[in-house]
């Protein structure tokens, strides 16, 4: 078993990274409509829900305007769904017991794996939250011109400056996932785009300690019987989807902080945080407490189908199939 667990565990990395890929392509639009919702403020409210946002953003950017910031999720999601779904099984593997595990040990797991993602999740997000927003300053700008000059910018940097003309009718210039990349590195070093990895890892480790177990004890719902682990394609998708969709909504308000310290720039009279504790308590004091739920129903509209899809290439085992080996599932063991 430790042998195949050695040659299946690359194939686990395939599985996620193309999971990861095939999930992100489906839900960006949705992705980017909770970005923009969570970072608007009250009294400045561009969109009024999700589909508001789609069809402004489709009428004054195109419809490619909706898959802003895709590119850097397409190129970073490989690596950052292999690690956390192939981390997932390997510290659920190494924890078991006579393959068994308790709820206990489940949580530590998932914990494990959401910790290890990390690296690869925050500065994905925090350069996927520039490009995504991008549009709604520009729309804000267009909307206020007499408080253009208000705007408040993230830092000096020339690049994330020149994102946006300040002229009356300004129009979204074009800044790439790689420019920012060199600013960030040329101004602030790695720890720029490190940005909010106190907050990732706030939002990042609660999900994964509610989804993987939550999944693991739904996905054992649809064996046949004790002797029969085998599960439905179709079961693997459900599970992934509630359990996706419920740890979704139980981390919103931390994937709302994590968006505003990501956010580099600011629109007009938009405040900035020093930290976790200082954004929660002006958004708290500023906003109210239903601030901290802005985009929980398109986080779980987006999560649900990513993991959904995500689980049934996961358990298809095309990695498996490509490296030539028999598939391995901690969950079915």
């Amino acid at each position: 078993m430790a042998q195949q667990q050695q040659i299946s565990l690359p194939a686990k990395l395939i599985n996620g990274g193309i999971a990861g890929m095939v999930g992100v392509t489906c839900v960006f639009p949705i992705d980017l409509a909770k970005t923009r919702l969570q970072n608007q403020r009250s009294g400045q409210q561009l969109y009024k829900n999700m589909m508001d946002c789609l069809i402004k953003t489709v009428r004054s950017e195109g419809y490619f305007g909706m898959y802003r910031g895709a590119a850097v999720n397409l190129t970073l999601v490989t690596p950052e769904k292999a690690i956390k779904l192939a981390a997932n099984d390997f510290f659920r593997h190494q924890l078991s017991k006579d393959g068994k595990l308790t709820v206990f040990k489940e949580m530590l797991a998932g914990c494990c794996a959401g910790m290890c993602q990390v690296i690869i999740t925050t500065p994905m997000e925090m350069l996927k939250i520039q490009l995504q927003d991008a549009g709604r300053l520009a729309a804000q700008q267009r909307g206020m011109p007499c408080v253009v000059s208000a705007l408040k910018m993230g830092g000096t940097s020339p690049v994330l400056s020149r994102s946006y003309n300040t002229s009356p009718a300004p129009q979204i210039m074009r800044v790439s996932a790689t420019q920012i990349t060199r600013e960030l590195l040329r101004t602030k070093g790695v720890t720029g785009l490190y940005r909010g990895l106190g907050a990732t890892l706030m939002r990042d480790i609660p999900f994964s300690v509610v989804y993987f177990p939550l999944f693991a004890h739904l996905h054992q719902l649809g064996r046949h019987s004790a002797e029969d682990p085998a599960v439905p394609f179709y079961w693997s998708f459900m599970s992934g989807c509630l359990a996706g969709c419920i740890a979704a909504v139980t981390v919103s308000p931390c994937d709302v902080v994590k968006t505003r310290l990501q956010s580099l720039k600011k629109g007009a009279n938009e405040e900035t945080y020093n930290g976790v504790v200082d954004c929660i308590r002006k958004i708290l004091i500023k906003e109210g407490p239903g601030a901290f739920l802005k985009g929980a129903s398109c986080r779980a509209l987006v999560i649900a189908p990513l993991f959904g899809i995500a689980q049934v290439m996961y358990f298809v085992g095309v990695g498996e199939f490509l490296l030539g080996c028999t598939p391995y599932n901690i969950y079915s063991a």
